[in-house]
């Protein structure tokens, strides 16, 4: 998240004046692409930058908002589950910037067509965060704490699950000497279900069938797989109560 946001912002056209990394070599790497000085101390931190973007995991922002003092920067966090509030104490102007994305430090992207979500501990605050994200994307949403945590949710099904589901399903080909990417089209039909409304009304298979001879069917090839087994059972629950 630090290396794709530092990208985002320098692309356009802010200035990045510091890369702040435990890992001297991890801070040099990035600095470098967005032409900013690299550091790896607090204590080297310059004060006199209008915002600080903290782009460390939850259990980090925790301990890093004891540290810092910086009460008049616009201090922002990454997290999509962790509230603002823990950022009162660095700063009285604080929010969040956070996407609804997976992001991979090595994979380029598209800045200006992800969608941003941002909060802001006051009304002024979130729209300066929005004005901000809007030099970087056309597609900025000011959520509440709340709706941020059910977006969060939301997004780890879309994506964190069904990856999983997805690497599963990649295994089951490869152990019976399969091609997967004989699935990619499916895949890809799947994903344009989105732009014809309502999901569950497009849901097709077995479950939604009740074809009970085909789970049956199924549900065998998978009894020496427990939790695929399991998983299967779920999945079919939820699409038939849907």
């Amino acid at each position: 998240m630090a290396t794709h946001l530092a990208l985002a912002f320098h692309a356009a056209g802010h200035t990045i004046c510091q890369v702040l990394s435990r890992e001297y070599d991890h801070a040099q790497l990035l600095a470098q692409r967005v032409g900013a000085q690299p550091i790896n101390r607090q204590d080297l931190l310059r004060t006199d930058a209008e915002v600080y973007v903290l782009a460390v995991g939850d259990d980090s922002l925790f301990d890093l908002a004891l540290e810092l003092q910086l009460p008049e920067a616009l201090v922002l966090h990454t997290s999509g589950a962790t509230s603002a509030e823990v950022l009162r104490p660095v700063s009285r102007r604080y929010g969040v910037v956070w996407s609804p994305q997976t992001f991979v430090r090595d994979i380029s992207m598209d800045y200006s067509r992800l969608p941003f979500c941002v909060e802001g501990c006051t009304a002024d605050v979130a729209d300066e965060l929005e004005q901000l994200m809007l030099t970087v994307s056309c597609n900025v949403y000011t959520l509440t704490y709340e709706q941020r945590r059910w977006a969060h949710l939301s997004a780890v099904m879309v994506s964190n699950f069904v990856n999983a589901v997805n690497a599963a399903a990649q295994q089951t080909m490869q152990q019976h000497g399969l091609d997967f990417d004989m699935l990619r089209p499916l895949a890809g039909q799947t994903l344009r279900k989105w732009d014809y409304g309502d999901l569950r009304v497009q849901q097709t298979g077995p479950a939604v069938r009740h074809d009970d001879s085909t789970i049956k069917a199924q549900r065998r090839l998978l009894s020496d797989s427990p939790e695929l087994l399991r998983l299967y059972d779920l999945m079919t629950e939820i699409i038939q109560k849907q």
